[in-house]
C-alpha cells in the first residue's frame, strides 16, 4: 500500500518554480527542493525522476498558471482595443522590479531549450493573439493579425523597459508604449 502525499505536486512545484525564479534554473536541485518544500529527496526523485523532467514540470506548471491568469484577465476586460491595453497592462503586473524580470529571462531560457515548452509557449502566443485581436472586431481597417502584431509590441516594451527601469515603473511603461501603438495602429487604419 502506498503512502498517501503529504504534498500535492501542484504545491510542490510552486516552491520549485519559486526557487526557480528567485535563484536561476540551475538552482533547482532535489536538495535545495526537498529543504524549501519538507519533502525527502527520495520522494521527490520518486515523484519527478530526474532534474530534466522537474525543470520540466516545473514550468509546464507555470505555462498553467499564465493560461489561467490570460483566461481570467480576458474575461474581465471590455472587448476594445483600450481592453487590449487593459489584458496586457494586466499581465505585465508580476513581473516586478528588474532583478526579477531578469530572473524570469533566465527561466525563458529554459522554456526556449526545450522542445515540449516552445509548444506551450506557440500555444499561448496564438492564444493571446486571438484573444486581443477580438478586442479589435469591427475596428476597420485593421490589420488581420493585430493580435501578434499588438503582443510582440508588448514584449518589445517589456524588454526595452529593462534597459532602462530606473525611468519609469513597468506597467506605467508597458501602458504608455501600448496607447501609443494604439494610437499609431488607429491613426493608420484611418489614413491608409
Amino acid at each position: 500500500m502506498t503512502r498517501p502525499k503529504t504534498q500535492s505536486d501542484e504545491k510542490v512545484l510552486e516552491t520549485a518554480y519559486r526557487l526557480m525564479h528567485a535563484d536561476g534554473p540551475e538552482a533547482l536541485t532535489f536538495e535545495r527542493l526537498a529543504r524549501a518544500s519538507g519533502l525527502s529527496g527520495s520522494t521527490l526523485v520518486q515523484r519527478f525522476k530526474n532534474k530534466a523532467l522537474l525543470r520540466q514540470r516545473t514550468l509546464l506548471y507555470a505555462w498553467d498558471g499564465l493560461d489561467r491568469k490570460t483566461e481570467e484577465v480576458a474575461s474581465s476586460v471590455p472587448r476594445t482595443p483600450a481592453g487590449a491595453v487593459e489584458l496586457l497592462v494586466a499581465l505585465s503586473s508580476g513581473y516586478g522590479d528588474i532583478e526579477s524580470y531578469a530572473e524570469g529571462l533566465l527561466v525563458l531560457r529554459e522554456d526556449l531549450r526545450d522542445p515540449i515548452l516552445r509548444v506551450r509557449g506557440a500555444a499561448w502566443k496564438a492564444a493571446l493573439g486571438r484573444m486581443l485581436a477580438d478586442c479589435f472586431a469591427g475596428v476597420r481597417g485593421i490589420p488581420d493579425d493585430i493580435g501578434l502584431l499588438m503582443a510582440t509590441h508588448w514584449q518589445g516594451s517589456l524588454l526595452w523597459w529593462s534597459f532602462d527601469p530606473d525611468d519609469m515603473d513597468l506597467t506605467a511603461y508597458v501602458e504608455h508604449s501600448l496607447k501609443r501603438f494604439l494610437s499609431a495602429t488607429t491613426t493608420l487604419a484611418r489614413n491608409p
